[in-house]
């Protein structure tokens, strides 16, 4: 019986999935697996039993990922599972921002019941004249998931658009539309285009990516449209590039008592991939990908261990190893298995970083004796009986 804890609301469609081998509890330190959305995880002792995590959604901000490596938990997000939810946003919001539609509305509700808001309205609708997105240039910083979706919509839009990413993948490179810019640097992004949405993660080399230096390369009045992380903004230099008029409009998923209520800076409330169908499709994969690992070992969309993927065991017996990306690991399981006098027809041996993954189909029983055994090597994190 495999204990899941859910430390967030899940939609049913994702656990009603569990088959009869499943219980959902009610304590992270009972759990064999757990599934979260925006609950930290940080300040949590992992209990021994915790073997995995799957957050519903792509961030994975919310969990420390070496401290779950080294522990031998892996961690598992839904790339692409809320991806259309967060396009549609961008898309609205795109259009919002060009507009000057959310300024136009504040305007009138502020006219209150007056008799005569209709020949008002006529008076002061130039002050909210706007632009048309035919013909602009778009840049689309991250061709994942997302951001393959944006451009190819924008592009439809008659959109001039531009894309950077200088690790797509082939997926998403298969996705893309034939018509879509490739830029070979952000500076052509910065330079050319006069709306960018970026779509990358927040890391060492992203955090603060928006600030003078790149705002000074940019055109003036250019809308920037941030539905990833707040950390890519550098929100000192955010206002004082919309006081100058440098930056037209910003439009933010991630509200700040910095920009909540700054001019020019449109804030949503986080509402990105907040849509039933997207989180559906989050609990969905998210479920499907941990009931993989538990009753397989199989991984898929991991952000902390390798893909690896030996479909359903056909043999006696299968063992998953979690261990350190080191020299002579290998040579260590293979020649425990033979002192045992355990031939293994089928294997697979992947690394990530400094962390590896291997999964043995044996023709012998695996017993939690043997697996002691393994468990008792230097550099392995955590053993796992599957069959």
């Amino acid at each position: 019986m495999f204990k899941i804890n859910c430390m967030n609301a899940i939609a049913n469609v994702g656990l009603d999935l569990f088959t009869d081998n499943y219980e959902v509890v009610d304590s992270f330190n009972d759990a064999n697996a757990v599934i979260v959305r925006s609950s930290s995880v940080h300040d949590l002792e992992l209990p021994p039993s915790l073997v995995a995590i799957a957050r519903a959604g792509a961030g994975v901000n919310n969990i420390p990922l070496d401290k779950c490596a080294e522990s031998g938990v892996v961690v598992f997000n839904t790339p692409g599972a809320n991806a259309n939810g967060v396009k549609e946003m961008v898309i609205a919001s795109l259009i919002i921002a060009a507009r000057n539609i959310v300024g136009g509305v504040n305007w009138v509700n502020s006219c209150g019941p007056d008799p005569e808001v209709a020949k008002l309205v006529e008076k002061k609708k130039s002050k909210f004249v706007g632009m048309e997105i035919k013909g602009r240039k778009l840049g689309v910083i991250g061709l994942g998931a997302v951001g393959v979706l944006v451009a190819n919509a924008a592009n439809k839009l008659d959109m001039e658009v531009y894309g950077y990413d200088p690790f797509i993948s082939v997926d998403a490179a298969w996705n893309l539309s034939k018509y879509i810019k490739h830029s070979k640097s952000l500076d052509e992004i910065f330079r050319e285009c006069d709306f960018i949405t970026v779509h990358v993660p927040s890391t060492d080399e992203t955090k603060g990516m928006f600030n003078n230096e790149t705002f000074a390369i940019m055109k003036d009045g250019v809308v920037i449209l941030n539905f990833s992380r707040d950390t890519l903004v550098r929100d000192e230099d955010m206002i004082e590039a919309l006081g100058s008029g440098k930056v037209g409009s910003y439009v933010t998923d991630f509200p700040n008592p910095m920009v909540c209520g700054v001019e020019g800076v449109i804030t949503i409330p986080h509402l990105g991939a907040s849509t039933s169908e997207s989180e559906d499709n989050c609990a969905v994969m998210a479920v499907r990908q941990l009931m993989d690992y538990l009753e397989n070992g199989n991984i898929r969309n991991s952000v902390n261990y390798p893909t690896c993927d030996m479909g359903v065991c056909m043999q006696i017996g299968r063992i998953a190893i979690n261990h350190k990306n080191i020299p002579n690991m290998l040579s260590q399981f293979t020649s425990t298995f033979a002192r045992e006098n355990i031939n293994i027809p089928d294997m697979i041996n992947k690394s990530k970083g400094q962390y590896g993954y291997t999964i043995l189909d044996i023709e012998a029983p695996a017993t939690p004796e043997f697996a002691q055994k393994l468990r008792e090597i230097d550099g392995v994190l955590k053993v796992r009986i599957i069959k």
